[in-house]
């Protein structure tokens, strides 16, 4: 019974693509659940490294402080573990017209259109890449550590979460949590944004119950600081876009709009670090409109959620204030987070997905 209902999800989820990716999906899934195992299993297992054991415990204590303190689902999720034989549970792909922000959306049934498309294996997604790219669009894949059923199956913790330090794999495990908690159809900017807000609040109170410092001067204050830069790259283009300059002038005007990005870039690394930077490899791949569309999706309303945070009383009332926004119309819900980030401080465009 759980291979059939694993087969619907996955019917679900594909709609019309194509019986490949029907396929794909299907065997990517069902090879990622059999290998989960229970962590008290693992735990008590003599063969498991010492230095897992300790991260998985570790694991343990952040699951369980998500549903007591951020009153996030309780669930069994995250109560197993899957070593994959991968550096990542999924490859996004995203595409984008040469002359356009707005992502090319993949449409499902149950989950809505969103703005990129997860393979489960490399090849498939630059071989889909490619495919796009030689119909004149603009791509970027990029590799993610972990990823949401949004509650239809209880999702694992992943050996892809594991490669960084403990404050990236609570901040993670907040983030897709949250995603369980509260999702809206064909708004993938509403959803990602509010996961990101979830993952780097959550991330701020479990240090402070840890006794750990505040985050200031931390790694992640200064990826924020780097995402800052991409975003204003981003809304340049998203104006100049929408301006009544020909296309070949607007193709002018984007080279030039990279390039700035570019020495921005470096006289802020220089600011920071000596001799290379840690975004030196992102920065030194193909700029494109596609490669800035995680950054907008991801970071894009997170000033409003922190605005409500800051007007609500408890984590229960926070979700209910993003549930009474998110379930407005569509336009409604536009035009409430465009007033709601004015009152944040920050007004910038809508990303959309077409």
């Amino acid at each position: 019974m759980r291979c059939i209902g694993l087969l619907l999800l996955v019917l679900l989820v594909s709609g019309c693509s194509s019986l490949s990716y029907l396929h794909h999906s299907w065997q990517g899934q069902r090879d990622l659940l059999s290998r989960a195992e229970p962590l008290e299993q693992v735990l008590q297992d003599p063969a498991t490294d010492p230095q897992l054991a300790e991260r998985l415990r570790h694991a343990q204590q952040i699951r369980a402080y998500a549903s007591a303190h951020l009153q996030l689902p309780d669930n069994a999720s995250y109560t197993r573990y899957a070593e994959l034989p991968r550096p990542y549970a999924l490859w996004n792909l995203f595409v984008a017209a040469p002359l356009s922000m707005d992502a090319v959306a993949h449409c499902y049934p149950f989950f809505g259109c969103i703005a990129y498309k997860g393979y489960f294996d490399q090849a498939t997604a630059e071989a889909a890449a490619t495919h796009w790219r030689e119909q004149g669009m603009e791509v970027y894949v990029a590799g993610i550590p972990a990823y949401s059923t949004l509650g239809w199956y209880d999702d694992p913790l992943l050996s892809s979460m594991l490669h960084w330090d403990d404050d990236y794999l609570a901040e993670l495990l907040f983030h897709e949590l949250a995603h369980q908690q509260f999702y809206v159809k064909d708004d993938t900017a509403f959803n990602e944004s509010f996961a990101s807000f979830v993952g780097q609040q959550g991330l701020r109170e479990w240090r402070a119950q840890q006794g750990l410092d505040a985050l200031e001067g931390d790694p992640r204050e200064l990826e924020r600081e780097f995402i800052q830069l991409l975003l204003q790259a981003r809304e340049q283009l998203v104006a100049l876009y929408a301006s009544e300059s020909s296309d070949a002038d607007k193709l002018t005007a984007k080279a030039a709009v990279f390039s700035t990005l570019r020495a921005d870039y470096q006289h802020w690394r220089d600011a920071h670090w000596e001799g290379t930077g840690p975004y030196d490899h992102w920065l030194a791949g193909e700029l494109n409109n596609a490669r800035l569309l995680p950054f907008g999706l991801y970071d894009h309303w997170i000033p409003v959620f922190g605005l409500l945070y800051a007007r609500s009383s408890s984590w229960p009332d926070f979700y209910q204030r993003v549930e009474t926004l998110g379930e407005l119309p569509d336009a409604e819900r536009a035009a409430a987070l465009e007033r709601l980030l004015e009152a944040a401080g920050k007004q910038v465009s809508v990303p959309k997905a077409d």
